[in-house]
């Protein structure tokens, strides 16, 4: 039976998929359109993994002003702001979520009337190419999107294979139609970061070229092959570089006007059309990692033809299989939560192969992936909580393959580390710890790597011991990370503690005790900044006393990466036991954490966090960072599991909402979503690395989940509803769980689990 129709769950979902749901669109598209406070999500064509994120922007910002750094930038970390009532273009690559960025490559504007090459401003739309839209006139649905250009009365049209973009512009009838390819335009763009850019004009339809970029990714090259589906009648580039001391004997050419070979810093291109009314202008335009030629490899394997819809319709039924994974009967609010949450987590991390298997590696040279697909986009600070084992439940088959991009990341370092936070044969060493070691251990321990466990365990113990990164060094020396080595001394030791444990449960796996006493003893390094005095985790000195000047509240200055002492002072998911022994016992620990629940936070302690407001704190509990995304389970082994029930179904209400500004906080490619996913089922990965998941209080009354084995496993919660939050007794395949636990085998295996909700807690 044909999957749409089989299904009547997708036909809810997102912004709607094919006709059975268009009449949901306006209600279901908002979602997608835009999910955080911070406006760091983005509409636009892309299919899952895909390398190609096609998308608009509205609005173009400097990175720096006068030389520092520009805080209004923040806001466009995705190209798109939803309050945003202009657009300036559409570029095909973005981040999902992050509270930093890059990409934005290859701006494409349709324009018609005289040419504008300047994006103008805001205020005055008729002073640049930017044109006015409204969001009555813009369609966001997964892998397509539409939008009216007011100002020039043109119809935009996105879609996208893996590696291709499809753009479909209806253009009024004019003799001066034009489409500008705009080769400075970025996000977090600024003067100098165009380090070359290259334009080849192959004949009067085919256009190649690359973008060499120094921004997040210090050396970034990205090639291109654009395809027009009409001759364009003449072409023209303009240069914004300033004057050079030498610039060679080009200036023989008039290279201004249908010139075929252009190189500079900073080029914009434009090619005119004479257009009927209503005429459709086709551009197809794939990227390459490696060169122009796989770039036109790529575009010819993907999308050999002008059929806009076609391709549309395989980039929705893409994403309609794989939301199809999950199928959930919930209410409509939570369904368009859980469903944008499903397709925020299948956005990263993006596919870095061409179609023959070739990519750049970190070594900048030229790689072949052999047996696996390579792929960047790591923000593992944040998606090894949560997102990463949401793959090793739904996406077996890429984790694998995410695990094997990682040791290639680290075959080709010159560092010989695993990947930080990487992108485009990059590390850009955002954030703190070596969270690559988790992820690796999560997917060898769960079963879902396959290849050489022992060579992952080696790349992982060499990692956690390369003493000139970030306090590596005294932390191997001393058992913390002195206060005056490091501004983020606390949460650094904090997280290097967990990771060696990760590290350790892998070298129990694979029986190499040498490592795993090793690493265990490592993993206890988190006592040493836990000030018994105050009960608080506290930055330390190199003469072993603890820093004098402290605010368990302050972000700012007291030893921890976004976040304060209060939420990382529970930062120790490999040991909760010995946390709670450590803080006074059972009771007090609960009490602590009820604390933290219901305290008031002033403002002046998140004042200066960018990507924080009321909206991502409850009490005193930030959600919308994610060092506290496993707190509201901690109850559990307070003996309390009650409170963790409760908590995570008020966390579920009050932090995602089906609105344009739904999250509290950033997505950060897909780790809110997964905590979402996992939280709304039932249950929770506190410890990655381990094949144990804590029990909460689902919000779905039923979920099944289609596995990559061929089993399901269904969650079914009786009497769920937004006052029965309670666990009365919970059944896994008919037999009862006392431990508020389950095994990562009791998914994979396939069953049902069934819990029978209650009003009251049962104490």
């Amino acid at each position: 039976m044909n999957m749409i129709k089989k299904m009547i769950l997708p036909c809810l979902l997102l912004s709607a998929f094919m006709a059975c749901a268009q009449q949901q669109l306006v209600q279901y598209v908002k979602p997608i359109i835009g999910t955080e406070k911070m406006g760091h999500t983005y509409p636009g064509a892309t299919v899952p993994f895909g390398a190609v994120q096609l998308s608009p922007e509205t609005d173009t910002l400097s990175y720096e002003v006068n030389g520092k750094y520009n805080g209004d930038v923040y806001k466009y970390c995705a190209g798109y702001k939803y309050e945003d009532k202009t657009i300036t273009g559409f570029s095909h690559t973005h981040f999902s979520g992050t509270g930093h960025s890059d990409l934005g490559d290859f701006l494409i504007m349709p324009t018609q009337g005289k040419l504008q090459l300047n994006p103008g401003t805001a205020s005055d739309t008729k002073s640049g190419y930017r044109s006015a839209f409204s969001h009555a006139n813009e369609v966001a649905e997964a892998g397509y999107y539409k939008v009216k250009l007011d100002d020039d009365n043109i119809l935009a049209e996105l879609t996208a294979t893996t590696r291709v973009g499809m753009h479909q512009y209806t253009f009024p009838k004019s003799d001066q139609s034009h489409i500008i390819l705009d080769l400075m335009a970025g996000i977090y763009n600024y003067d100098e970061k165009n380090v070359w850019t290259y334009v080849r004009v192959v004949n009067d339809t085919l256009i190649t070229g690359y973008r060499q970029t120094h921004g997040w990714a210090r050396t970034r090259t990205v090639y291109f092959a654009m395809s027009f589906s009409k001759p364009f009648k003449s072409y023209g580039r303009k240069s914004y570089d300033a004057k050079q001391a030498y610039r060679g004997f080009w200036g023989k050419f008039n290279q201004d006007q249908n010139f075929p070979e252009i190189a500079g810093k900073k080029l914009k291109m434009y090619f005119d059309f004479d257009t009927q009314e209503g005429e459709k202008i086709k551009i197809k335009f794939a990227l390459s990692p490696v060169s122009q030629e796989n770039a036109l490899q790529n575009m010819r394997a993907e999308i050999s033809g002008w059929d806009f819809e076609k391709v549309k319709a395989q980039a929705q039924a893409s994403w309609n299989k794989e939301l199809n994974k999950i199928q959930v009967t919930t209410s409509n609010d939570n369904k368009i939560n859980f469903y944008t949450a499903l397709y925020h987590a299948f956005i990263n991390p993006t596919t870095y192969t061409d179609v023959n298997g070739e990519y750049k590696g970190l070594d900048q040279d030229v790689h072949k992936a052999e047996g696996f697909t390579n792929y960047t986009t790591f923000s593992l600070w944040d998606t090894y909580r949560a997102l990463h084992p949401f793959f090793n439940i739904m996406q077996p088959g890429r984790s694998n393959d995410m695990v094997a991009s990682m040791l290639a990341h680290y075959d080709q370092s010159s560092l010989k580390m695993l990947p930080i936070w990487s992108h485009y044969a990059n590390d850009n060493w955002c954030m703190s710890g070596y969270h690559s070691v988790s992820v690796i251990a999560d997917a060898i321990i769960k079963g879902t790597y396959t290849g050489d466990p022992n060579k992952a365990l080696d790349a992982c113990v060499t990692t956690a011991k390369h003493r000139d990164y970030e306090g590596i060094g005294p932390y191997m020396a001393l058992g913390y990370i002195p206060a005056e080595k490091s501004g983020i001394s606390v949460s650094n030791n904090l997280e290097y503690s967990y990771d060696d444990w990760a590290i350790a449960q892998l070298a129990k796996k694979l029986n190499r005790t040498d490592i795993y006493n090793e690493f265990i003893k490592r993993s206890n390094n988190w006592k040493n900044n836990y000030d018994s005095s105050i009960g608080f985790m506290r930055p330390k000195l190199a003469n072993g006393k603890f820093k004098e000047k402290f605010d368990s509240k302050d972000t700012e200055g007291q030893g921890f990466i976004e976040g304060n002492s209060w939420n990382y002072s529970f930062f120790v998911p490999q040991d909760p036991a010995s946390l709670i022994e450590i803080m006074g016992g059972k009771k007090k620990f609960a009490s602590r954490l009820d604390t933290l629940f219901t305290m008031h936070l002033p403002d002046e302690f998140f004042a200066h966090t960018e990507d924080i407001t009321r909206e991502g704190i409850i009490g005193g509990y930030v959600h919308g960072n994610e060092p506290a995304h496993h707190i509201a389970y901690l109850y559990n082994w307070a003996d309390q599991p009650w409170k963790t029930q409760a908590q995570v179904r008020h966390i579920l209400n009050m932090q995602y909402k089906p609105t344009a500004d739904g999250l509290g906080g950033n997505d950060d490619c897909g780790q809110m979503s997964a905590w979402y996913m996992f939280s709304a089922m039932g249950f929770y990965p506190v410890a990655p690395g381990s094949d144990v998941y804590s029990l909460g209080s689902p919000l779905v009354n039923n979920a099944v989940i289609h596995l990559e084995n061929g089993k399901t496993f269904t969650v079914e919660a009786l009497k769920q509803s937004n006052k029965n939050v309670y666990i009365e007794k919970v059944l896994l395949n008919g037999k009862e769980i006392t431990n508020h636990m389950i095994k990562h085998s009791d998914i994979t295996n396939g069953g049902k689990i069934t819990f029978y909700m209650s009003s009251k807690p049962k104490k």
